[in-house]
């Protein structure tokens, strides 16, 4: 059976024509489930009951739940347990300007990039659309706030579950959803040229963020084996015609590594291959496990990166740091599946 928060808005209103209900609960259905955050038919006090009915018969409405919060200084970490029992992580990022959620995609991630946590588990499957849905509902209601911007950049490679995600973003970016702008919605990909072809024609304003992380063919294939399928100059291709389709700038992630990718050089070499595409370089200190060999790069080669990139013209900035200290940060979030 299919879980209500799989629909969007005008599925949910062709389902309830096709059960004999008016338009009209559409948007009283909506409003309970992404306004007032009442997850149960049988709360929503102006439907009557044969409706509630019906609902209970034809689409469930079962939740995942948060197995353990983590709270931090400026960023909390939440567990969620799925129906399934498999495990997914989501981060809250407290910013002066508001609340940003970075949600996962799937149950682990095939594209084993050496230097994430994320991949260290394969996947186990994508996450249905309800999935991702819900992880934003239960930390607004965990946090009684609203969540003002979105960030796939969770657990999984969101463009190997293209459909799921996209369904996704339409249902948060619904003015009768939970309204969250598209232009505060960021989904970001490791380099699937098939998923950036087909999100440039998707004709909505959400932000894309490429995984770069090394400037040359032979660095990224080691680090990150999807180069060795979608190569750099493919890449640099796609992401051009992505931005001559949409008009709209491309965010360039950029984690540095200690004496991998952080030298005068590799500024350089990646100054060089963006000349003249319509991005900025999002600079991400290294977040440190237990787990990887990787090491965090000095503050000084941090510095020297930045000032290479921005004296070649490069629109450029060093990402703040939130959720290390609670295993949160950026290629921190790990999957995994309850034991008994």
């Amino acid at each position: 059976m299919k879980n209500i928060y799989d629909l969007k808005y005008e599925e949910l209103e062709s389902f309830l024509l096709d059960i004999n209900e008016k338009k009209y609960r559409t948007k009283q259905l909506y409003e309970w489930l992404y306004k007032h955050k009442i997850f149960h038919y049988q709360e929503m006090t102006n439907l009557n009951a044969e409706l509630v009915q019906k609902l209970s018969t034809n689409l469930n409405n079962d939740f995942i739940k948060i197995k353990e919060l983590q709270k931090g200084t400026k960023a909390n970490k939440y567990l969620f347990e799925l129906l399934d029992g498999n495990l997914i992580e989501a981060v809250l990022m407290k910013h002066d300007y508001g609340n940003s959620l970075c949600v996962s995609s799937q149950v682990g991630c095939n594209m084993g990039c050496t230097f994430c946590e994320s991949g260290r588990l394969k996947k186990v499957r994508d996450l249905e659309t309800y999935e991702m849905v819900q992880q934003i509902l239960l930390i607004e209601k965990e946090i009684n706030a609203r969540i003002d911007s979105v960030v796939i950049m969770g657990i999984g490679e969101p463009f190997d579950n293209y459909d799921n995600v996209m369904r996704f973003i339409r249902i948060i970016n619904s003015p009768h959803g939970l309204a969250l702008g598209a232009r505060h919605i960021t989904i970001s990909t490791c380099g699937l040229i098939p998923g950036i072809e087909k999100f440039g024609e998707e004709e909505i304003q959400v932000n894309l963020a490429i995984s770069l992380h090394a400037a040359t063919d032979e660095l990224r294939s080691k680090i990150m084996p999807i180069n060795r399928v979608y190569t750099l100059d493919m890449l640099i291709e796609a992401l051009k015609k992505y931005t001559q389709r949409t008009n709209r700038r491309i965010t360039i992630e950029y984690v540095i590594l200690d004496k991998i990718n952080d030298s005068r050089e590799d500024a350089e070499r990646l100054a060089n291959l963006l000349k003249g595409i319509n991005v900025y370089v999002n600079l991400i200190p290294y977040n440190e496990t237990s787990h990887l060999e990787f090491k965090k790069a000095t503050a000084e080669s941090l510095q020297v990166f930045y000032e290479v990139l921005k004296k070649a013209g490069v629109d450029i900035t060093i990402r703040k740091e939130y959720g290390s200290d609670i295993d949160g940060a950026c290629g921190q979030l790990r999957a995994g599946r309850i034991t008994k």
